[in-house]
């Protein structure tokens, strides 16, 4: 019989909040005024009464010039051109597929959108359309760009890249958006052995690295051979150390999640998430960021 580890439950110490460069960022929640000078512009999150401009969200205060906005700290996605976003095909309808994106609305990935099998440039036919299940179907994962924003909000994706296309084995981890750093690519091989798509809308594929890059098959053919067992404990570890970055709160990139995994090394994979473990392991990747950016 397996054992079974109880705990009672304990206070938390919190971590020691160590002030990012720039100074301490403007927290407001919602009713808060913001400032009650009328020369800066209401942007996202505010609204204006009383010549006051006041916070309707939870969030940090963004100033670009004079406007100011609010970004939540917890929301759903909110696509910006040129992002890179992990989805789920939920329907394929005539000419589109539907995507799960994390968003309010489903995405939209058009016929029209994707690179053919091969990598092939054309116009696509009555053929393709009768043989979208082919190439996705509901249930696949697929990685790719926001190509344009509708008027509703909703987001038009696009795979016309060999980078882009179905996801095959590999964990998904879902975190908030808010947590995923910004950074000029997305597509991570890290030194461990495994590989990261980190989805700025908050989905984050970890994926053993491909030995070499099938750019002939136009990301559509998925590989069904089975993960060593060195390659998935890798993956589990990974995937143990961002749940942790994500409990206390800590942004995700490479850099991040690489310290967090060395510093995880001489734990059990198991163990990561005890709460007392997670806060050593994290304690220990926030000071070498800092000792970092010093």
């Amino acid at each position: 019989m397996a054992a079974v580890t109880m705990r009672l439950p304990a206070v938390r110490a919190p971590l020691d909040s160590s002030a990012p460069r720039g100074g301490e960022k403007h927290l407001v929640a919602p009713g808060d005024t913001i400032t009650t000078d009328t020369g800066y512009m209401r942007g996202h999150g505010t609204y204006v009464e009383d010549d006051k401009l006041i916070a309707s969200v939870a969030g940090v205060v963004e100033r670009v010039n004079k406007l100011v906005c609010v970004r939540a700290l917890k929301a759903r996605y909110n696509g910006e051109i040129g992002d890179i976003v992990v989805g789920r095909i939920t329907e394929v309808q005539q000419k589109r597929w539907k995507v799960e994106t994390n968003s309010r609305l489903d995405s939209v990935l058009l016929l029209s959108s994707i690179n053919l099998p091969g990598g092939e440039l054309r116009r696509k036919s009555a053929e393709d359309e009768l043989a979208m299940r082919d190439y996705l179907q509901e249930g696949d994962l697929i990685s790719a760009e926001v190509q344009s924003i509708f008027s509703d909000g909703a987001v038009s994706l696009h795979t016309r890249s060999l980078k882009y296309g179905k996801l095959a084995q590999g964990v998904l981890v879902q975190v908030s958006p808010s947590l995923v750093k910004r950074q000029k690519t997305h597509f991570h091989d890290l030194p461990c052995g495994a590989s990261v798509i980190l989805g700025n809308n908050g989905f984050i594929w970890i994926y053993p690295t491909p030995e070499q890059r099938d750019d002939e098959a136009g990301g559509y053919t998925t590989n069904l051979e089975p993960v060593p067992l060195s390659d998935r404990e890798v993956i589990s570890r990974l995937r143990n150390c961002i749940v942790a970055l994500v409990t206390h709160k800590m942004m995700l990139f490479d850099t991040s999640i690489l310290y967090c995994y060395e510093a995880s090394l001489p734990h059990q994979i198991k163990d990561i998430l005890k709460p007392e473990v997670t806060e050593e392991i994290v304690l220990e990747a926030r000071q070498r960021l800092l000792d970092l950016e010093g």
